[in-house]
């Protein structure tokens, strides 16, 4: 595993982002953990996170795209810090744009945020978790409507590796429906292997109780040909 892969796990978790116990999830399932970019507050977190998705979209898409599409809402800040970070490293100009929950009839007009779209722009969507592929459902033809743009693929920061609504994980459930290519900083199979009986801040976060929690969980709900 890379190395900024292993740092962006314990970054998770340090930002308090990441966390083992007790959840229920949209779905209804009952997980012993859960994932909420929401937690993410701080400029220092912001600037650290737009780097390790920028290090991740650059190795799966290198820099030849134009946009970095964030759903909204927790797809804006996602998009804008990455757009910056992708600069910072890479020196290319990546713009940003969004959508609205709901359409502006005035001023700045439409249902796009940030960067408007045109024909011949290659866009990478970025998120933060997908379990079901809704919001993708939501904002693919929002998208499509916009022109003629190419849509290279979806970025998101951790693939849970569990069901979505057939046998086969969310990503890879989008991957086929929409025929983009989808790929996670890391998979919980990354995070399992390097927290697994190490300390963070003095505490073991997956001790041998809670991956045999995980393990029960991914028993009944992993995807198909996944596995920790």
């Amino acid at each position: 595993m890379d190395s900024y892969k292993k740092e962006f796990i314990r970054f998770m978790v340090d930002s308090n982002v990441l966390k083992f116990g007790d959840f229920t999830l949209k779905s209804g399932r009952k997980s012993p953990f859960f994932m909420n970019a929401g937690s993410y507050v701080t400029g220092s977190q912001l600037k650290k996170l737009g780097e390790y998705y920028a290090k991740a979209i650059y190795e799966i898409y290198g820099s030849d795209f134009d946009v970095l599409f964030g759903p909204a809402y927790k797809g804006i800040p996602l998009s804008v810090a990455t757009s910056i970070a992708f600069y910072e490293l890479y020196g290319k100009e990546i713009r940003y744009c969004s959508n609205r929950k709901e359409v502006k009839d005035h001023g700045d007009v439409g249902i796009l945020l940030g960067s408007k779209l045109k024909d011949g722009d290659r866009v990478v969507i970025i998120e933060d978790v997908t379990t079901s592929g809704k919001s993708i459902e939501e904002t693919f033809p929002i998208l499509k409507e916009q022109g003629d743009i190419k849509i290279l693929g979806l970025m998101v920061s951790l693939n849970r590796m569990e069901r979505g609504k057939g046998t086969k994980c969310a990503l890879e459930e989008i991957r086929d429906l929409y025929g983009i290519e989808t790929a996670a900083i890391v998979t919980m199979k990354d995070v399992v292997e390097e927290l697994y009986n190490k300390e963070i801040d003095g505490k073991v976060v997956i001790d041998d109780e809670m991956l045999g929690r995980i393990k029960t969980y991914f028993a009944e709900y992993g995807a198909e040909g996944m596995s920790l």
